[in-house]
């Protein structure tokens, strides 16, 4: 059985998408046969789409054809007579298409009589989808309450639109599940003529009124579903409030400044689930999700082999409306997922307002289900709401509650391995017993934390005194801060204030924080470009090139040179072999202060303690942070030789220029201090010699089989995958493959396109390209973590770089266990084998 469609757009936008598929239509035509003059004329409907077959999850098939009424609501509103006439022409021209039964979308089936005077003028059967409209409203509003774990048994509800056949439907079916409404009807006639829409023994569950305004502070479910638009205002609404909006043209006012404590449910959706097809051909493209009521009911009809008219009329008998839900539902047809501005609906929308519902205690007795979508809700609220997304869309949007050495448990009781150990933060790994027992014992002992400046921290000097032992050369003056950014801070204004003038040179691609400071060395513009001007007098050269830097010492104007000895976030890119004692040498053959950033790859990452000492050499100023306290208590050190310190510090005036209030307290020293010990007695660098060699070896060769794996480096355990599947061209190559067989000269067509928008289509081509390389990387990130329970990421400033940097814990089952799960992953994705 074949269907027809009268649909139309629901907003100026979206008219002119159908005029966009008009204009186009009529082009194809003409450039495929040439011009006509019957290809220029005015038509009644625009042809949308073809559906040739539609297989529902119980087996029945059908096919069907959609066509656009080009006018709005509130255009078809204003000519209501003429746009009687078009429907009917148009349903007769859908039935000499070969259509047995035709289904109006939204207005269109609601000129002319909502539908009664169409079907008595037309041969073939008509829906309105009125029913399944209003089935899927109700089942919203229910959902809703199921979320919000509150019973729908008395909970008070706005229908906006009574005694409209939607609304009226809804009150029904509401009616039946405990519910007590608030009527709100247009005009000012009898109320009890409005009343006895319904049956009697409903009368004491509903109470009538013609103004919203009655509903603004009381009542905080809504089913909005006029044929007027826009009478809910967003900002009157009480906190929580959720509305199901169902109206065609929107119920609910637009608003400027969007409320997170409101939800808006966009109503009377259907969703065909996985068993439903469209049709191999549009297997990725069909319309699957969030088709409106009226079209899928349009198809359920159909695939029912229903050759009768439905949801005609204002009264829409409960049962029929329950029956077309049941029917929707067994050809696998739903409700779910829902929407709110086409965006999916989670269990995070409506934890953001279940304190408006009901008492909602932080408690570690709640479920662990529960504080997981606490969690994501308040981090997608109150956090960083483009972050939720990027975590949802990529399958990471875990919240973990234990972990030990390599190990991280989530809220589900899953277990997994971490090679990213907080981006080097756990080179002892989560919760090491000998850091942990350092800050109860300090806790317990009722240390004084903060004391800095009016007395002398003991665990800070402690702190300050094993560093300056384990330093290379006589690197022995430390300032104690409380992050990698701030100790880079630290060192910039060192340098600064122990020189008179001149600029600080720095690394493309090198990364040294986010802070100002720290961001005017840091060698990549995305982190920079809004945030300028940065610090005057920065100047970029490119990483391992000694005659680069040469070049800028010889002109006698440089302060500092400041480097990372590996560019970890760059890529985990190593300079070559010998360079880092070449910068040492000019550097202080033209007396510059050498900086070395060894936040990431300091305290035994790469096998030593410190990577400079891979080729003994001392800088002038040393910047440690991540692992300095075992990854528990934010700290950072920037340590410096005393000469330097006292041409910077060393006057009355001049020795607090650089303060920090948390900066060498107590508790963050005394962790530090048991990390480093726990570093240096179970020799952790030499660890990370074995099990790095251990990765390194067997990556390599896997990476030997993929041409996609470009390169695998690093040293220890400061080890990077970079991938390669490049999609240069594809795009391009895609439209020629389309162009050359379309019935239509689409080249012809591009030929016309001006400069400006072939320019503009090249560069978003381009960018897409690039996108698609990115995506193929964090693949393996996500199919590692989702197939294999192993935590990895990509780096900052590159990501099509996978880090591999594990706590230094790491031991060989572990190693071996990341080895054989990163050799499945890349046999999934070698499909390609460019």
């Amino acid at each position: 059985m074949k269907f027809g469609f009268i649909a139309h757009p629901t907003s100026v936008t979206l008219k002119r998408h159908v005029k966009l598929i008009d204009l186009v239509n009529r082009n194809i035509d003409e450039q495929s046969n040439g011009y006509h003059e019957d290809y220029w004329k005015k038509q009644n409907l625009v042809p949308f789409t073809t559906f040739d077959s539609v297989i529902s999850k119980a087996g029945s098939q059908c096919s069907g054809i959609i066509h656009y009424m080009p006018l709005t609501a509130e255009e078809m509103l204003s000519e209501h007579r003429n746009v009687t006439k078009r429907v009917i022409e148009g349903i007769n021209d859908l039935q000499s298409r070969g259509a047995e039964l035709v289904g109006l979308g939204g207005f269109t089936g609601i000129v002319g009589n909502r539908g009664l005077q169409t079907a008595e003028k037309c041969s073939i059967p008509i829906t309105t989808g009125n029913s399944l409209t209003a089935y899927a409203a109700q089942r919203n509003i229910l959902q809703a309450m199921e979320r919000l774990e509150l019973s729908p048994q008395g909970i008070e509800v706005a229908i906006i639109g009574y005694p409209g056949s939607i609304s009226l439907a809804i009150a029904q079916l509401l009616i039946d599940k405990g519910c007590h409404l608030t009527l709100v009807h247009r005009g000012k006639s009898d109320p009890d003529k409005y009343l006895n829409y319904l049956p009697s023994q409903m009368h004491s569950s509903v109470t009538l009124t013609n103004n919203i305004e009655d509903c603004y502070g009381r009542i905080k479910f809504y089913i909005a579903a006029t044929s007027t638009g826009s009478v809910i205002d967003p900002a009157r609404l009480l906190s929580g409030s959720i509305v199901v909006d169902a109206a065609l043209p929107k119920d609910v006012m637009p608003t400027l400044q969007p409320r997170e404590d409101i939800l808006i449910i966009d109503g009377g959706l259907i969703s065909a689930g996985p068993e439903v097809s469209f049709g191999e051909a549009t297997k990725n493209f069909a319309p699957k999700k969030f088709m409106n009521g009226c079209l899928a009911e349009t198809i359920v009809l159909t695939l029912e082999q229903c050759r009768e008219d439905y949801s005609l009329g204002r009264i829409l008998p409960p049962e029929r409306v329950l029956n077309i839900g049941q029917l929707a539902e067994k050809h696998g047809f739903t409700t779910v997922p829902m929407a709110t501005d086409g965006e999916w609906i989670t269990d995070s929308h409506f934890y953001g307002l279940l304190r408006h519902h009901r008492d909602i205690q932080v408690s570690l007795d709640t479920s662990k289900h529960l504080q997981r979508t606490q969690t994501i809700s308040r981090f997608r609220h109150h956090i960083n709401p483009v972050m939720a997304d990027f975590y949802q869309f990529n399958h990471i949007e875990r919240v973990f509650h234990h972990g030990s050495g390599c190990q991280l448990t989530d809220m589900d009781g899953t277990i997994y391995l971490d090679f990213v150990a907080g981006y080097g933060c756990l080179n002892t790994g989560h919760n090491h017993p000998k850091v942990t027992k350092a800050i109860t014992d300090y806790l317990s002992s009722e240390n004084p934390t903060f004391v800095q400046y009016v007395s002398m921290p003991y665990h800070a000097s402690l702190l300050a005194e094993r560093l300056a032992e384990l330093a290379p050369g006589d690197l022995s003056r430390v300032f104690l801060s409380n992050s990698g950014t701030e100790a880079v801070e630290a060192a910039i204004k060192m340098a600064l204030a122990a020189t008179s003038t001149g600029r600080l040179i720095y690394c493309d691609n090198g990364y040294h924080g986010k802070t100002l400071g720290a961001l005017s060395i840091t060698g990549r513009t995305k982190h920079r470009s809004e945030f300028e001007p940065l610090l005057p007098e920065c100047h970029e050269i490119p990483f391992g090139c000694l005659t680069a830097l040469e070049e800028e010492l010889q002109k006698g104007d440089v302060r500092a040179f400041i480097l990372e000895p590996i560019q970890g976030e760059g890529g985990v890119l190593l300079p070559p072999k010998g360079y880092l004692k070449e910068v040492r040498r000019l550097c202080t053959k033209y007396n510059v202060i050498m900086i070395l950033d060894e936040v990431q790859t300091g305290l035994g990452r790469t096998g030593k303690l410190f990577c400079c000492e891979w080729e003994n050499v001392v800088p002038d100023i040393l910047i440690l942070s991540k692992s300095l306290s075992g990854g528990t208590i934010p700290i950072g050190a920037t340590i410096s030789n005393p000469r330097l310190w006292d041409s910077a510090y060393g006057s009355m005036d001049r020795c607090i220029l650089h303060t920090s209030t948390f900066g060498g307290g107590n508790l963050a020293a005394a962790t530090a201090l048991a990390t480093l010990n726990v570093i240096v007695e179970e020799n952790l660098a030499a660890n990370a010699i074995a099990m790095g060699e251990k990765l390194k070896s067997s990556l390599e060769e896997i990476a030997s089989q993929y041409p996609f794996i470009k390169s695998v480096r690093g040293m220890g355990l400061m080890l990077a995958i970079e991938f390669s599947q490049s999609f240069k061209g594809s795009i391009n190559a895609t439209a020629q493959e389309l162009a050359h067989r379309l019935p239509w000269n689409s080249r012809e067509t591009y030929k016309m396109l001006s400069d400006n928008a072939k320019h503009h289509m090249l560069a978003a081509i381009d960018a897409i390209e690039s996108n698609l390389e990115d995506m193929f990387s964090l693949r393996f990130v996500t199919k590692l973590s989702q197939e294999h329970n192993i935590l990895t990421f990509l780096t900052a400033n590159n990501s099509r770089v996978m880090r591999i940097q594990p706590p230094l814990v790491l031991n060989s089952q572990e190693a071996l266990r990341f080895i054989s799960a990163f050799d499945s992953v890349c046999r999934d994705m070698s499909t390609f084998m460019d």
